[in-house]
């Protein structure tokens, strides 16, 4: 049977809402996955956008993927990028890294959208104190298998025959999935655990009816068929099951309380270092 989630939904002010599916009650993770994030979508008018200061990560992977707008990165390491739709960001936290995440300066003289994913993978307990790493992948490098009615672009991993070029520290299946209507596909049966979140669109596993903005998570060794009643959007996501349970207090990740301790205290001891350009920070929540 598989288990539907409803994701809860943050207002980040300006129109801008955030909806978490991962982690929930019903689903800690899924395969690596730790954290689920669908952000809009949402249109912003001219002078605003997303400004989302530095803050500081260690233990995971970010994953950026957007269908629409624009969003620029940059990093302790010193990585400046703005990615795009079809793009992907993956960012290797390891020992500790900081970012911003804003909307670019000429983006943001006009009206703008933006609508897409970003989730957090968990590292490896082998290497989860990796020296930190940024890499885009630019639309173009992506493998995409196309079927009748149906386009699937593997973002990381492997899936349908393909494999990404970014960079993976254990089994990953990460696929953007486009459906028009009365498309089907059958989800990749290559993983352990796989889940499904619909961002936009009439959609039906195995003919029920599954809600948009919501997140399905399949049965291991199930073959369920995605059938799309309107165009759909939606993401595939899972992977090997986590080598050992996750400790997660704010941005951090770690099989080690202690460790996300330490990562507290660093912070708020400036050891993360500077994000070039950036003046301001997210200062550690008091809880």
């Amino acid at each position: 049977m598989t288990t539907i989630i409803a994701p809860r939904v943050h207002d980040l002010g300006g129109g801008f809402n955030v909806r978490r599916a991962v982690p929930s009650l019903q689903a800690r993770s899924v395969g690596p996955f730790v954290f689920v994030d669908h952000m809009g979508p949402a249109v912003f008018e001219p002078g605003r956008g997303i400004d989302v200061r530095p803050h500081p990560h260690i233990g995971l992977a970010t994953v950026t993927f957007l269908w629409s707008g624009a969003i620029h990165h940059r990093d302790t390491l010193g990585s400046e990028q703005v990615i795009a739709p079809g793009d992907v960001n993956w960012m290797t936290a390891g020992r500790g890294i900081a970012h911003s995440e804003r909307t670019p300066a000429d983006v943001r003289t006009g009206r703008h959208d933006v609508h897409g994913m970003q989730t957090w993978v968990a590292l490896p307990k082998s290497y989860e104190e990796v020296a930190p790493e940024f890499h885009h992948h630019a639309a173009a490098t992506l493998p995409v298998v196309e079927r009748a009615g149906a386009r699937v672009r593997v973002i990381a991993g492997r899936a349908y025959g393909e494999e990404s070029p970014v960079k993976v520290f254990s089994g990953t299946f990460n696929v953007a999935v486009d459906l028009q209507p009365d498309a089907e596909l059958e989800i990749d049966a290559g993983h352990v655990e796989r889940a499904l979140y619909v961002l936009e669109g009439d959609a039906q596993v195995d003919g029920a009816d599954i809600p948009e903005k919501h997140l399905v998570v399949f049965d291991r060794g199930s073959r369920p068929v995605l059938r799309a009643k309107t165009p759909v959007k939606g993401l595939l996501m899972g992977g090997e099951p986590l080598d050992a349970p996750r400790h997660m207090w704010w941005n951090f990740v770690s099989s080690s309380q202690e460790r996300i301790d330490q990562a507290k205290q660093d912070w708020l001891d400036g050891r993360f270092g500077q994000v070039p350009g950036e003046t301001e920070f997210i200062p550690l929540p008091e809880r």
